[in-house]
């Protein structure tokens, strides 16, 4: 298949970089430090031409006049205006327009219970891969020419809501537990296990001290960007009230300060800031950053919610953008107590990768937006979750009894993995989890049989015999949880033993349909663990419950569209 890039308004962003300082340079890569198992790659390494082409193509403009190029055109020119004049010049193939940045991870493997008996990750609230792996889908890319590192398992069975009970007593989690036959393998079990904190209304919560942080340089000039931003945080202001402070800070090839200190209830005022912005420039997303920060220390609310809430592509290209130092950065203001979501816009240029890290760093959450409805979820329908934190540093140990479990798989978190001895480190950054918030985890079991079983043979270096207390106990794991107020810095402990009674042979709507979801998100990236699951397979499991809300309909529409 030819490989061919697609002509949007991006390359207006590129071609004429030289001319208008736009903001994105052709060969622009993140500067990452990773762990041995992540990589980081571009989206250019996978990105093909999709199966249906469109039939036009718009052609880059001014603000001023408008073209259009068929796709035939498209095949053998691109250009740029300029003073009201176009300029046309050949496509240079060995440019890669699209240059979308994404961690590539390492699937989880199986794990023997016998040598590797603790799972121990951070608790991981961010659903940015399901929205944008739809986007990617929906804009014509089949599963094969999607990069493995769009795909998240976690954050995909995180998007979806599920019918938890929430917490007893001065517990922040309810936790909630189910086991059965493993959907994709007949021979394995799935362990779904879900956390679930107090849903609290926006109206009650604490005062808040918002800071929102715009990319306004000329890479998010598209209507998915930019334009897409003022509509999303127009909805946010809609929900806030006098006992909110609204600052708005900018940047470009600098930073301004549109709005400083405003009250919640200056609605007018504020949404006339918003709507006053216009893209161009480069991108000091770092000064922006720093900015962004003095301004939410000078309104700080002891006691309350301050936030910075950042809204880009993340393609940052001027001043310290390398992670290392926008972490340190990030991380230094989070200890202090303020904390960052992170809004990913866009497509083409986007830097999932850096988009990620700044939310981990920050003490926050990262949601991908591609569409007004998709932002109504976030910033209305799930506000509290994603505006107030009620747990930080949440970390999840599962120690298995390898009475019942032989091996085991984690599905997901690969790059949220803790070495055990982190658990009980306070010192070591994990996740947030938000009011109304649930953590969904999944995990692939081989049960033990008289075949797999060590107890009773002969091993040279260690002991083959299960303990007295393994050898009476029902329990199947059990499952801490270490996590701090989000005033403190002491960890506090919680465990609970899931026993043989969280065992069925007839699986709750919701187990079937997060089991749907990580099949899907399986047979997407063709993972080697896949065995039976196929596309066809999650339609017949999905047929068999109710899809009760729009979003796990939508997911079912999803499937069928790739299913074609």
């Amino acid at each position: 298949m030819k490989r061919k890039t697609v002509l949007r308004s991006l390359i207006a962003s590129t071609t004429i970089l030289s001319l208008t300082a736009c903001g994105r340079g052709m060969t622009t890569t993140a500067d990452y430090t990773v762990s041995p198992d992540v990589a980081t790659t571009t989206a250019t390494d996978v990105y093909y031409e999709p199966a249906t082409e469109p039939e036009y193509y718009d052609r880059v403009t001014t603000a001023n006049s408008a073209y259009a190029y068929t796709a035939t055109e498209a095949e053998n020119s691109v250009g740029f205006a300029l003073d009201g004049e176009y300029f046309d010049f050949p496509i240079d193939e060995g440019i890669d327009w699209n240059t979308e940045e994404y961690d590539s991870i390492r699937e989880n493997v199986f794990k023997d219970v016998t040598t590797s008996p603790l799972s121990t990750f951070a608790a991981d609230v961010d659903t940015a891969s399901y929205s944008n792996l739809r986007r990617l889908i929906n804009s014509g890319y089949p599963l094969s020419q999607i990069p493995e590192g769009a795909i998240r398992a976690e954050e995909m069975i995180n998007y979806f809501t599920y019918n938890y009970n929430g917490p007893e007593g001065n517990d922040p989690f309810g936790v909630n537990a189910e086991i059965s036959t493993c959907p994709w393998n007949s021979e394995h079990k799935l362990l779904h296990l879900g956390l679930q904190t107090e849903a609290i209304d926006f109206s009650e919560t604490p005062d808040s001290n918002i800071v929102f942080l715009i990319d306004v340089s000329g890479s998010m000039s598209d209507e998915n960007k930019l334009p897409l931003v003022k509509q999303s945080f127009s909805l946010l202001v809609d929900n806030l009230t006098e006992k909110d402070t609204v600052s708005i800070v900018t940047y470009a090839s600098g930073v301004d300060v549109v709005l400083k200190g405003v009250s919640g209830d200056k609605k007018d005022k504020i949404l006339q800031s918003l709507e006053s912005l216009q893209a161009g420039g480069a991108t000091n997303g770092t000064g922006g950053i720093d900015e962004a920060y003095r301004i939410a220390e000078a309104y700080f609310i002891k006691g309350g919610n301050n936030r910075v809430i950042i809204a880009s592509d993340g393609d940052f290209n001027v001043g310290k953008s390398s992670a290392s130092d926008l972490s340190k950065q990030i991380q230094e203001k989070a200890q202090k107590g303020i904390y960052l979501s992170v809004l990913g816009f866009g497509m083409y240029n986007y830097s999932d990768t850096r988009m990620e890290t700044l939310a981990d760093d920050g003490n926050g959450n990262y949601a991908y937006i591609d569409t007004l409805h998709e932002a109504k979820k976030v910033l209305v329908t799930e506000l509290g979750a994603n505006m107030l934190t009620v747990a930080k540093d949440v970390k999840l140990q599962v120690e298995f009894n390898p009475k019942y479990v032989s091996e085991y798989r984690l599905i997901g978190y690969e790059n949220r993995a803790l070495n055990n001895e982190d658990f009980n480190d306070d010192t070591k950054d994990a996740g947030e989890i938000g009011a109304g918030h649930s953590v969904t985890v999944l995990y692939e079991i081989v049960p033990t049989t008289e075949e797999n079983s060590t107890e009773g043979k002969d091993l040279k270096y260690q002991t083959s015999n299960l303990t007295e207390e393994a050898l009476k106990s029902n329990d199947w794991l059990t499952l801490s949880v270490r996590y701090k107020e989000p005033d403190e810095d002491e960890s506090k402990l919680l465990e609970y033993e899931i026993g043989s009674k969280y065992y069925t042979d007839k699986p709750s709507e919701d187990f079937i349909f997060s089991a749907a979801v990580a099949e899907f998100a399986m047979v997407a990236r063709n993972s080697e663990f896949v065995a039976d699951g196929s596309l066809n397979h999650i339609v017949e499991e999905l047929n068999t419950i109710p899809l009760k809300d729009e979003y796990r309909r939508e997911f079912a529409t999803l499937v069928d569209k790739v299913n074609l």
